[in-house]
């Protein structure tokens, strides 16, 4: 830990579906914290049930930070986050609280903790050239010349992740070096002192089963019926960052005539997967995030302990 306590914070972080949430409440039962949101859907304001949102009652009970702080119609970037979370991080403990930060955009924590690297502008005439190429041969085809060029960061965005594919294609072209690479050297503001824990699962098939039901109850607590609210509004489309979230997008593909329901659920779910999939490669790839068994019994006891030792003994 560094001595300066004022900028050192708890992270837990993980795969979508893997209990961040409930550990971090179980935990504020013990200790006064507020959480801090690392999740890049949940700056939103109106997107609520696909995004698994605290309810009301649980931000009354525990102070939550960085949700609700958009529109959709706008963009939140990690650069924003880092410089968000920082000063929350020390008003937080100037009120003699713990900050958790909890979520699964890893970006936002390596943003945070290590800076952003110094990465070139964006090139219009590349750009126009780029979305040519995906028009004639689809972005999917992109994706694998990101694979062949940078197979790290081809790892950690989808194939149906059309601006961030753009942009690590871009800065190939526009440096001659992969976006990942660049991205380790020079950095920017942060240098926030995390202790990151990253809960992850023993079993990828309890995953898988527990995304799906999460999306299914999700769907029964009314998610359609809020993608559809949101097409309704008329300022929205499928290309903003807000409704490229997985699961609204699926859903507005389906409101559109795309697909039927059946096939909608479908392409959600495993969406929602192959996510949880990149996070799991992006946390086996930092060694500063300490794995810990996921739904495992005894983790608030452990939690409790290593909170004890690191932080509140200050």
């Amino acid at each position: 830990m560094a001595e300066s306590q004022g900028r050192t914070c708890l992270c837990i972080t993980g795969p979508t579906a893997c209990g961040k949430t409930e550990l971090a409440l179980e935990l504020a039962e013990h200790v006064p914290l507020e959480v801090v949101s690392m999740d890049s859907a949940l700056v939103y304001r109106h997107l609520d049930i696909g995004t698994a949102k605290p309810s009301a009652e649980v931000r009354a009970r525990v102070p939550h930070h960085l949700i609700d702080i958009v529109e959709p119609t706008e963009s939140y970037s990690a650069g924003r986050f880092a410089r968000d979370a920082a000063a929350l991080i020390e008003s937080i403990h100037a009120r003699d609280r713990l900050p958790v930060l909890v979520g699964g955009t890893l970006l936002y924590l390596r943003a945070l903790r290590d800076g952003l690297a110094t990465l070139p502008r964006a090139d219009p005439v590349l750009r126009e050239r780029i979305d040519r190429e995906a028009e004639a041969h689809g972005w999917s085809a992109l994706h694998e010349r990101l694979q062949r060029l940078d197979p790290a960061a081809a790892a950690r965005i989808a194939p149906s992740d059309r601006q961030r594919i753009q942009r690590a294609l871009e800065v190939h072209e526009l440096t001659g070096q992969p976006i990942t690479q660049l991205q380790r050297g020079e950095s920017g503001n942060g240098g926030a002192n995390v202790a990151s824990i990253a809960l992850v699962p023993e079993s990828r098939a309890d995953l898988a089963t527990r995304i799906e039901r999460r999306f299914d109850s999700m769907v029964e607590a009314g998610f359609v019926r809020e993608v559809e609210q949101l097409r309704a509004r008329g300022d929205l489309n499928p290309d903003m960052p807000s409704i490229r979230a997985v699961g609204y997008r699926q859903i507005w593909a389906h409101l559109e005539g795309e697909y039927g329901w059946t096939q909608a659920r479908t392409k959600a779910i495993v969406a929602t997967r192959q996510y949880a999939k990149r996070q799991l490669t992006w946390l086996r790839g930092d060694p500063r995030c300490e794995p810990w068994p996921a739904y495992a019994p005894g983790l608030i006891e452990r939690l409790l302990a290593r909170v004890t030792k690191e932080f509140r003994s200050r």
